[in-house]
């Protein structure tokens, strides 16, 4: 046959319809997530310096097996105590101590009933965090213990920061300051997760989510208050500054409750609470709630359907232009060639005054918020290098001397107390002309009879296991591996999932270790990319400059499908968007 000019055209215009007809009927491929910044984070380096990553991990095991130690001997030890007081539960209980050397704690003190729940409930919790079971450690039940800050005497059925009113006035909080009194319950829904056949856990989850609905209902939008009185059921006004981010708390434990127990009013509660705190036209972030109102804000749309814009939170959580609490947020500076960027407290008392437990507690809803909105992706990557990287400045081995007030006395630590904050300027007497960035503490000013050594924070080294469950260096500096899931609580089934930032300024190839034992591919989330398929315990991954991907372990040669926006693998969620 003689090819002409009529004969080629035609068959070649015939092809270009059957290529054009299968494309039609193919579904377009994913497009990579867009990535929108936090401003703040935005100004911090890429690679902060000195540069070292701790092994929080192995800090967080050493913590819990030398502060639940009851035969540990030395001035200020051991730190755990029993209370036989049995407050609220006929049992027994136990205290640690908020810091080292606290005159007013202890079995010798107060009749030993006074403890903090922000202590020994965040230590339970880190622990368990690490793999350690609380529940059967050395014969106690450490677990079951803290069902005795459950506040039935008082009426108030919440998990409360003390057993009883007889000691509360000793310390900060308790039924007078709002964040006090709701952030516990949080910890121990936390906790609560790990151990849920717990005698007892459930009706206490129930109770404090019945509370804490019927408190929303009641506030009906506005928490412009100073704290709920949840045995009178209403709000009060003090001296302290109102504190609407106590709506982030609600909505977050609210819809845990729903996960949990699939009961509609929980959610309802859960939205309710949240558009009240979106609602707010100003900047109310008070101690450590806000963050956790991002984290609700994106599983909510992400599980739920709903469209809330919550960037706003987000920005309040770091901006450190709080109206409430002047200068609460994210610090974003370098004290005399230490980046201090990244740590959390307030960015304007004495020039910056930080908090290890603000700090640690921060990465709790920010990290598993990317699984949920992986526009974040990128940000919180490089917000959550910052924060790892200066969180050593608070630990005295880690530290120099000359910017520590007590080099001479950190072996009361046994290397795993750190100070409570990191500081600009001195706020203690006695030490001056100290060049920042200053390792600190406040003990010495809660009680006239605390030690210096009380600057050492029992209390904010115990949420160590926050950043030990979701923080795992690799072999390149500068690119971390998140757990996306660790605390990522009454989450739905799911594939391991780790956020991995690349800082530098070109493209960088990073060992990559499975958390699954059997092969898997790599799906990168963010660029809705398979990146490495049958990998059998490491890949190498490459990681595009001053970016990020989310990977999640899929087992080998599964399809993905899309499903309602979602996308499944074996009807597992594996992204949202």
């Amino acid at each position: 046959m003689k090819w002409n000019n009529t004969i080629l055209p035609a068959i070649a215009g015939t092809f270009l319809f059957l290529a054009t007809s299968c494309k039609k009927d193919e579904k377009a491929a994913p497009k990579s997530v867009a990535q929108k910044p936090i401003a703040r984070v935005d100004s911090m380096p890429y690679m902060p310096k000195p540069y070292e990553i701790l092994d929080f991990k192995d800090l967080a095991l050493s913590y819990d097996r030398i502060v639940y130690d009851s035969t540990q001997t030395g001035e200020y030890w051991p730190l755990v105590w029993k209370d036989g007081s049995k407050k609220n539960f006929d049992q027994e209980t136990f205290g640690i101590y908020t810091a080292l050397g606290d005159a007013r704690q202890g079995p010798e003190n107060n009749q030993g009933m006074f403890h903090e729940s922000l202590n020994t409930i965040s230590s339970v919790l880190g622990a368990s965090l690490v793999g350690i079971d609380k529940s059967d450690q050395n014969g106690e039940d450490y677990v079951g213990m803290l069902k005795n800050y459950f506040n039935s005497e008082t009426g108030w059925d919440i998990i409360m920061n003390n057993t009883c009113p007889e000691v509360a006035l000793l310390g900060g909080g308790y039924g007078r300051d709002w964040w006090y009194d709701v952030y516990p319950n949080l910890l121990f829904y936390g906790v609560a997760d790990f151990y849920p056949q717990h005698p007892d856990f459930e009706r206490l989850q129930k109770s404090i989510a019945d509370r804490f609905y019927e408190a929303d209902s009641i506030l009906a939008g506005n928490y412009g208050h100073t704290f709920f009185d949840y045995g009178e059921m209403e709000p009060k006004d003090n001296w302290i500054c109102h504190q609407e981010d106590a709506a982030a708390g609600h909505a977050y434990v609210l819809y845990a409750a729903y996960q949990k127990f699939k009961e509609p009013k929980y959610l309802d509660g859960a939205k309710s609470a949240l558009e009240a705190l979106l609602s707010l036209e100003e900047n109310r972030f008070y101690e450590i709630l806000m963050p956790f109102g991002a984290y609700t804000a994106a599983r909510l749309n992400a599980e739920q359907g709903t469209n809330y814009d919550y960037h706003k939170v987000l920005d309040w959580t770091f901006n450190g232009d709080s109206v409430c609490r002047e200068g609460w947020g994210v610090l974003l500076d370098n004290w005399n060639g230490y980046d201090v960027s990244g740590l959390v407290g307030s960015t304007v008392d004495h020039g910056g005054f930080a908090f290890l437990m603000n700090t640690y507690d921060t990465m709790w809803p920010l990290v598993p918020m990317v699984r949920y909105d992986t526009r974040y992706a990128s940000t919180i990557g490089k917000w959550m290098l910052n924060a790892a990287n200066a969180s050593k400045f608070f630990y005295p081995y880690e530290m120099a001397d000359d910017h520590q007030t007590l080099p001479n006395k950190k072996e009361h630590t046994k290397g795993v107390i750190a100070y409570e904050g990191l500081i600009k300027n001195v706020h203690l007497e006695g030490y001056p002309n100290m060049e920042a960035p200053i390792a600190i503490g406040d003990g010495p000013h809660w009680n006239p009879k605390n030690p210096d050594v009380s600057q050492f924070s029992v209390y904010g080294s115990g949420h160590v296991g926050i950043a030990g469950a979701i923080i795992e260096s690799t072999d390149l500096p500068g690119i971390l591996k998140l757990d996306c899931l660790a605390t990522d609580f009454y989450k739905n089934e799911s594939y391991p999932t780790f956020l991995m930032y690349n800082p530098h300024q070109e493209s960088k190839t990073v060992t990559y270790l499975c958390q699954s034992k059997q092969k898997v591919d790599l799906y990168d989330i963010v660029s809705h990319q398979m990146v490495a398929q049958g990998v059998d315990m490491k890949a190498n991954i490459e990681i595009p400059a001053d970016q990020a991907r989310v990977l999640v372990e899929i087992p080998s040669g599964s399809t993905i499908k899309e499903v309602e926006g979602k996308y499944l693998v074996n009807d597992v969620v594996i992204a949202f968007m």
